[in-house]
């Protein structure tokens, strides 16, 4: 199991460089060509709003991004330090923020089919996980 750990700066500016560093890892992962464009935009997505949740909590802290290769899958863990308050189920966003977030994360769960979102007091986190492809075969000589 390979497992490439990225942290940045919550700043807009670092979000393009997790894009490319998840493609990158995901290709040489095995995720299907045809995922890369999907993979590069949940995980816009997901550190984007963990780099808008930091800024407007005043949260100093690194967003963190888990990349982890396993054998038949790959996944990308973003988290963030910010405190989330919970929503009773059925609950309408209370602020615009809220609606950002709530917009962001219906991109997200459109974008990968396996995602969890855990949130709590102390911080969230956004698994996705895409299945991988097995590496073709060495021709025997």
């Amino acid at each position: 199991m390979a497992t490439v750990e990225l942290r940045f700066s919550a700043l807009p500016e670092h979000v393009r460089t997790a894009r490319l560093v998840a493609a990158a890892v995901a290709r040489r992962a095995g995720v299907d060509e045809a995922v890369l464009d999907e993979v590069r935009l949940a995980v816009g997505e997901a550190c984007s709003r963990a780099v808008g949740l930091h800024r407007s909590s005043g949260i100093s802290a690194p967003v963190k991004v888990l990349l982890t290769e396993e054998e038949k899958q790959f996944s990308i863990e973003v988290g963030d330090e910010a405190r989330h308050a919970p929503r009773r189920p059925g609950e309408a966003p209370g602020a615009v923020d809220d609606a950002e977030d709530e917009m962001g994360l219906a991109v997200i769960s459109g974008l990968v089919d396996d995602v969890e979102v855990s949130a709590g007091e102390h911080g969230g986190l956004i698994k996705m996980t895409w299945p991988t492809t097995p590496p073709p075969a060495a021709p025997l000589s």
